[in-house]
């Protein structure tokens, strides 16, 4: 894997080498950073169940000040530190092993609030319902919050759950779509 773009262009990312994480390609990362960026003036992000951490770090690439990774694995946990060690960037970041739902409370206690949040858990748990709830009760996401979702192509999301709507759908392949999410207003 490698950084697409940004202050650390080419540079290489080290990926977990079990089959509990899957990263994205950089095809769809490049597309996705290009509907929601492609560049940030600042910011801060949350990559929950960060792999190896290659979204939240190409959003520090393009701009983004923080990113808070979450995976639950040790060894995901370790590779993000090791990666954001290389890049010099372990400075902008917090990185925790943790089940997603109890970070996400954590984060809401913290008062941390989020203009990107990316969600990628494995395909075979349909969660996202669920995490959009999460996310909302616990007032985490900024007013302007884009939430990312990587999720196999056969699973079709809400068009709106938990005062967030669906703003855009992008397959690509067979197997990998992106649904973006923007805060309801109708709902609030």
């Amino acid at each position: 894997m490698r950084v697409i773009a940004g202050e650390f262009k080419g540079r290489s990312i080290e990926t977990v080498s079990n089959n509990l994480t899957r990263p994205t390609s950089d095809k769809v990362k490049e597309s996705l950073f290009n509907i929601i960026g492609p560049y940030f003036s600042g910011g801060n992000g949350l990559d929950l169940f960060a792999g190896s951490g290659g979204l939240g770090i190409e959003a520090m690439s393009r701009g983004i000040n923080r990113v808070v990774f979450i995976d639950q694995q040790a060894q995901a946990t370790r590779m993000i530190k090791k990666n954001l060690t290389n890049l010099k960037l372990l400075n902008r970041a917090e990185v925790y092993q943790n089940d997603a739902f109890r970070a996400l409370k954590v984060l809401g206690k913290r008062g941390l609030q989020f203009d990107y949040i990316f969600l990628d858990p494995p395909y075979k748990k349909d969660l996202y319902q669920q995490l959009l709830e999460e996310i909302d009760t616990q007032q985490i996401a900024d007013k302007d919050c884009m939430i990312i979702c990587e999720h196999d192509s056969n699973l079709v999301l809400p068009i709106s759950a938990a005062g967030f709507k669906q703003v855009r759908t992008e397959k690509y392949g067979r197997t990998t779509t992106i649904t973006f999410y923007k805060k309801d207003d109708d709902n609030e």
